[in-house]
């Protein structure tokens, strides 16, 4: 009778423990709601961002899952968060500003080159059909996949490769996003760019760039420079 007196306390105490935890992830959670939403509306919508579907995409993202831990509380910030390698997961306003302007379009696809964190794929997902990503960083390319599967992201496919070179197999795409900034702009990312399509794309020395937009008409390409910009280098497989 002890004996099974005993397993119900601690059957109880378990399940108290259990709740307990549970419910302050779900305070936790609830935090990073409120911050995110201030994030649009102050971050996002105060400053000319006014495309729905981005803002609702950036409002369901959970930012936060692709900050590294020790940034956790600067996960809404405006402003980038390191990674690791060197490496940054952009500005929200930056991230809602070149989403925006490619005018997403749930039934196409779209190319990103430079995976980093996951956090702009994942919001990509949100917009478009089908998001390729390439990353060269190994380690950075793994760990984004593991959150792309943890939170349910079944529509990314993650490439480890040279981004400079695109990703050929899966061209033309109707949109490629650029999230590090090369110093001219890579004529296999222009090729694989599908007719009508737009590309957004940092260029230039670091401190010394501009985001420039481009778009593939009657097989030419149209060039608009829209903001300055300083993003992470470009790297390339040697």
């Amino acid at each position: 009778m002890k004996t099974k007196y005993k397993f119900c306390v601690s059957c109880l105490v378990l399940v108290l423990i259990t709740l307990n935890c549970s419910n302050r992830q779900d305070l936790k959670e609830d935090k990073y709601s409120r911050m995110r939403k201030t994030m649009v509306e102050q971050q996002i919508k105060n400053r000319g961002i006014r495309n729905k579907k981005v803002l609702d995409a950036l409002m369901n993202v959970p930012r936060h899952k692709f900050v590294p831990e020790e940034y956790k509380s600067h996960s809404y910030d405006d402003s980038p968060i390191p990674i690791g390698y060197n490496q940054t997961i952009s500005q929200p306003y930056i991230v809602a500003y070149m989403t925006e302007i490619l005018n997403p379009d749930k039934t196409k696809k779209v190319l990103e080159i430079g995976t980093g964190s996951g956090y702009q794929a994942a919001v990509l997902s949100l917009l478009y059909k089908d998001v390729y990503t390439v990353e060269i960083i190994k380690a950075l390319g793994e760990k984004a996949k593991r959150v792309f599967d943890e939170e349910g992201y079944n529509n990314i496919i993650v490439k480890i490769g040279d981004g400079y070179q695109g990703w050929k197999e899966y061209a033309p795409f109707d949109a490629i996003i650029v999230t590090c900034a090369p110093i001219d702009i890579p004529s296999p990312l222009v090729e694989q760019l599908a007719e009508g399509g737009k590309m957004i794309i940092p260029v230039g020395e670091h401190y010394n760039q501009v985001l420039y937009l481009l778009e593939k008409k009657n097989g030419k390409i149209r060039k608009t420079e829209t903001l300055p910009v300083a993003f992470v280098p470009m790297l390339r497989e040697k």
